[in-house]
């Protein structure tokens, strides 16, 4: 089975603008481009030189930082690592996944306690932190429960515990 591979251009592919540049067009890295317009040689000897000199490029392109090239599990992961957090748009990497990879995140509680407040602190195992703003937990959380976090209107998330009814969290780190 291949693994879908997506190539990010340059250094500053984390920073607001490239990421506003990325999401706002399907541009794709020169080095990577070039590998992709060899398709159009029609003779075989022409496409195959066009091939050589595209992946050398490519690869010392890579080398340098200028492009990086992530697989779908590394997109995941960068994805998951982000979710919930104010980030530049992600979208490079997001494109990588599924439609319902990118509005919720599966994941175990690591640890859980509950504030001042009373409202519930969860430490996922994966170091993601979150805290409940709303809601009520029929039964209390513990390590090893399972939780789903879905994205929910206006910017908010929604978190179920145990296949408990959601509570609304925000991510704290």
């Amino acid at each position: 089975m291949r693994v879908p591979l997506i190539v990010v251009a340059g250094l500053a592919a984390a920073s607001p603008a490239f990421a506003q540049k990325a999401a706002g067009s399907e541009a794709r890295a020169a080095a990577f481009q070039s590998v992709l317009d060899c398709r159009k040689i029609s003779e075989s000897a022409a496409r195959l030189a066009c091939y050589d000199a595209a992946a050398a490029k490519m690869g010392e392109a890579e080398t340098r930082g200028d492009i990086v090239v992530i697989d779908r599990a590394q997109a995941s992961a960068a994805h998951r690592g982000a979710f919930g957090l104010k980030v530049p748009n992600l979208e490079f990497v997001n494109r990588a996944l599924k439609a319902d990879e990118v509005d919720r995140i599966d994941g175990v509680v690591k640890a859980a306690w509950q504030g001042q407040s009373g409202r519930w602190n969860f430490e996922l195992e994966d170091g993601a932190k979150w805290r409940q703003i709303s809601g009520d937990l029929m039964r209390r959380p513990k390590s090893g429960s399972k939780v789903r976090i879905r994205k929910g209107t206006l910017g908010s998330f929604l978190m179920n515990v145990d296949e408990q009814a959601s509570i609304k969290v925000h991510r704290d780190e």
